[in-house]
């Protein structure tokens, strides 16, 4: 991406932003520094959960995992500065699929896809702005 990694790492904290830039994410509610409650809605299936920051070093990564809900995941978003202006943002999560449409779409690849696009989005959203909406600087 073309942001300095303190930018990138700042506007991926603005969980309740998410909805701009990732498919199928309805509404994002962050209730506290480490919970926030989730309403997707994805090939026409609508899910609620929380999730729980377990691990945040600012600049450097956020790890999450659910804590109830519809929705069984762990994640983790890595920032890499290529140099002084450009960032790499790399992610990772385990997903448990429930129901057949889910089933589906994670053999055939497509939340592979979702998360590809979703990052895509991400770059063009905090490319063209340029700033952060905002930013959390604390380690959890």
């Amino acid at each position: 991406m073309g942001v300095p990694i303190s930018t990138a790492y700042n506007q991926w904290t603005q969980f309740e932003d998410f909805p701009k830039f990732m498919d199928g994410v309805e509404e994002i509610t962050q209730t506290d520094d480490r919970h926030n409650h989730w309403k997707t809605k994805i090939a026409g299936v609508s899910r609620e959960f929380d999730t729980e920051i377990v691990d945040q070093v600012p600049d450097d990564h956020v790890a999450w995992r659910t804590t109830n809900g519809d929705v069984k995941q762990t994640g983790m978003v890595r920032f890499e500065p290529i140099d002084a202006t450009h960032t790499r943002v790399m992610m990772e999560m385990d997903f448990q699929p429930s129901g057949t449409a889910e089933k589906v779409g994670d053999m055939t690849g497509m939340l592979d896809r979702q998360v590809k696009g979703d990052l895509k989005r991400f770059k063009h959203f905090i490319e063209e702005r340029g700033t952060s909406t905002g930013g959390y600087r604390g380690t959890l």
